[in-house]
């Protein structure tokens, strides 16, 4: 078992930015790859990011490149998700994602073993 717990969500302006953090617990971190999912209202939920075990490897939605930056810190057993030129069609609920079978996760939320509970994010125009 794994548990996630997202923080840092809130409302921002357009152009602005914000960190999400997910902090993990229960299993080692260091072995486990992360993804960050989001869902808006009315819409399925979409991938967003992901990071391997050891960071060094990334993946993002063609959308979020050049925006979305994810990162892991693996003494801290918290995976981050640092968003900046948000925009408001980037409001929705945010979720971290745990993947135990390897050393990435795929970019469908299917692949992913384990979910926090999500954290809102809402840009304003």
């Amino acid at each position: 078992q794994i548990q996630l717990v997202e923080s840092g969500g809130g409302l921002v302006q357009a152009g602005g930015s914000l960190r999400l953090s997910c902090a993990a617990s229960g299993r080692t971190f260091s072995n486990t790859a992360m993804g960050w999912f989001r869902q808006a209202p009315g819409k399925e939920r979409e991938f967003v990011a992901r990071i391997s075990t050891s960071g060094m490897s990334t993946g993002y939605a063609d959308s979020m490149k050049g925006r979305f930056t994810i990162s892991r810190d693996n003494a801290k057993n918290t995976v981050y998700l640092q968003m900046s030129s948000l925009k408001p069609e980037d409001t929705a609920v945010y979720y971290c994602a745990a993947f135990v079978k390897g050393y990435l996760g795929g970019v469908t939320s299917d692949s992913y073993d384990y979910w926090g509970q999500g954290t809102q994010v809402t840009v304003s125009s």
